[in-house]
């Protein structure tokens, strides 16, 4: 739910900060007073676009936060999914801010975020409904959704989703299969022009690398034939004047003294160690320098010509011989399946055959599901409608098959196309509720669908708009009855201009405009219980206010 927002220089709005809590929460206020600047604060919050002009007058920057606490499970798995993650206590804090020079950033959880992520997690955490704002109620697809929130058959659309991918898969690949005859020629050549031209240099792991050092010992043959074979000389080659011969001299001559000095002894194992280590590095010095088996120039183009054709390579299939190699490997694997295209075409239309049947049958199972919820959901929202004085509305919905019997038109939902059908006046046939049904009536079926599926789709907040827009009396009283039974499953905010429904509220919020130092402010407070009497009496009377009036006001709160 939503537990808290922060307002900064929304159009005249300067501050405001509001702790909201769970059940049911009422903003009223005069007309003009701000009241809509609450929605278009959260709707930034929830990604909708930010338009500059929003920003109060000289001020640089508006910013909004809200901190989301309590999630369901529902919310917390799709903020899983888009890789948000709540801190240690719970809570999620979105953060985002405007300049004046038309630029917006976002932050959740002090981290920087984009609007596109907002929009994505946004729909997980609030509803927002209203007479202009009924976004959920159009199209198939939102109403498959509404649907399958109500009709908990995930089980079901797992399966399908499952069946589903693999069938795409099996399609993409034999479309790639079974492309057309000059199309596979083209690439068949392509494919096998490219792995001959890699086969052509027998390449190696780690050749290039052995390849270089090879260039570099014969470009400089001379100097390390020079100096190898002065330091080898000097340590051991020559026979009498060696570092090697004169260190066994004096092991020997020293060795000599052991029985007379036999501090010597360990002297003498000393020098013969340095002996053997030089006796060592003279060795390895000398395996420094392999004689060219041939003439080195003739060598050194022979290298630096394999090289160029290994350069050559890596313009065209990789950054390194492991990469050539990669890309052969790959390209060899397309052409073995372009070559047997024909086997490959009818075993895979076989498997294309069987997902098919196997993806209906998910669809099929996934179709019952949701016409039984459908039959469930029409009835109940009826009788919710009939609660909230729309008796004569006929509410149906409608599951149709995508494409025939025999083959019926998948994609990822199933096959099912699904309307809300309503018939306004008696005698008349249902029709696109969306079509028919006014601003006022739209809201009201909003509010009986979410007060019938509130505890079903997982949505924590649920915000309506001015819902009770064209009643009154009898019918306001009922919708506010309606927001305070939804508000026991989930959070409820409405902002009404009725006092019926505002009465019935846990929480009451009211929306001031005033003046300070000659500028327009809007001012949010929490109404105590005399507050919530002045306000409500307001309401009810408007420019002056009676003892009747405020007497109803009292009526109305001891009466919810």
């Amino acid at each position: 739910m939503l537990s808290s927002l922060h307002i900064e220089n929304i159009a005249v709005i300067r501050c405001a900060d509001l702790d909201l809590s769970r059940g049911f929460t009422a903003f009223t206020g005069e007309t003009g007073a701000g009241k809509s600047l609450i929605i278009d604060g959260i709707n930034l919050l929830l990604g909708n676009r930010a338009d500059r002009e929003l920003i109060r007058r000289g001020e640089s920057r508006a910013m909004v936060s809200g901190v989301f606490e309590g999630m369901g499970s529902a919310a917390l798995a799709a903020l899983s999914e888009a890789g948000v993650e709540p801190d240690e206590d719970g809570r999620v804090l979105i953060q985002r801010t405007l300049t004046s020079d038309g630029h917006s950033s976002v932050r959740i959880n002090g981290r920087a975020a984009t609007v596109a992520l907002l929009r994505e997690i946004g729909p997980c955490l609030i509803s927002i409904h209203g007479q202009n704002d009924n976004r959920q109620l159009g199209g198939s697809q939102s109403y498959l959704h509404i649907l399958d929130g109500y009709a908990h058959n995930e089980e079901e659309r797992r399966a399908y989703g499952e069946s589903y991918r693999r069938l795409s898969d099996l399609r993409r690949r034999l479309h790639e299969v079974t492309m057309d005859e000059s199309e596979r020629l083209r690439m068949t050549e392509m494919l096998r022009y490219q792995v001959e031209d890699i086969d052509a240099l027998s390449l190696h792991e780690g050749e290039e690398e052995e390849l270089s050092d090879r260039r570099t010992r014969l470009r400089n043959a001379e100097r390390i034939s020079r100096q190898t074979g002065f330091v080898y000389r000097a340590l051991k080659g020559s026979e009498k004047g060696s570092v090697s011969y004169i260190l066994s001299r004096a092991v020997q001559s020293l060795g000599q003294l052991s029985d007379v000095i036999p501090a010597s002894a360990e002297l003498t194992a000393r020098l013969e160690e340095c002996m053997w280590q030089v006796d060592d590095v003279a060795e390895q010095v000398r395996d420094m320098w392999e004689e060219p088996d041939g003439d080195p120039t003739a060598l050194l183009n022979r290298v630096e010509d394999r090289l160029d054709r290994i350069a050559r390579l890596r313009r065209k299939y990789g950054n390194s011989v492991s990469e050539i190699l990669a890309f052969r490997a790959s390209a060899a694997a397309k052409l073995a399946e372009l070559e047997g295209a024909d086997d490959r075409r009818k075993e895979l239309e076989k498997l294309v055959s069987s997902a098919m049947e196997d993806a209906i049958e998910k669809a099929k199972k996934l179709h019952e599901v949701r016409a039984a919820a459908a039959r469930q959901l029409q009835g109940e929202v009826t009788e919710s409608l009939s609660f909230l004085d729309m008796p004569r509305v006929r509410f149906q919905i409608l599951l149709t098959l995508r494409g025939h019997a025999e083959e019926p038109s998948l994609d990822a939902t199933g096959y099912d196309d699904a309307a809300f059908m309503i018939a306004v006046n008696p005698g008349e046939a249902p029709g696109p509720m969306e079509k028919l049904a006014s601003g006022g009536e739209l809201s009201r079926i909003m509010l009986a669908l979410k007060s019938v599926i509130a505890d079903r789709d997982g949505m924590d907040t649920v915000i309506y708009d001015e819902v009770d827009t064209g009643v009154s009396g009898r019918t306001a009283r009922k919708i506010g009855l309606k927001l305070r039974e939804s508000a026991k499953r989930t959070q409820v905010l409405s902002v009404t201009h009725s006092a019926q429904i505002a009465s019935l509220a846990d929480s009451h919020y009211i929306i001031e405009k005033k003046e300070e130092n000659g500028r327009a402010s809007t001012e949010v407070r929490l109404l105590d219980r005399e507050g919530r009497i002045a306000e409500l009496s307001r309401i009810l009377g408007g420019i002056q206010v009676t003892d009747a009036q405020r007497m109803a006001a009292m009526d109305m709160l001891e009466g919810k």
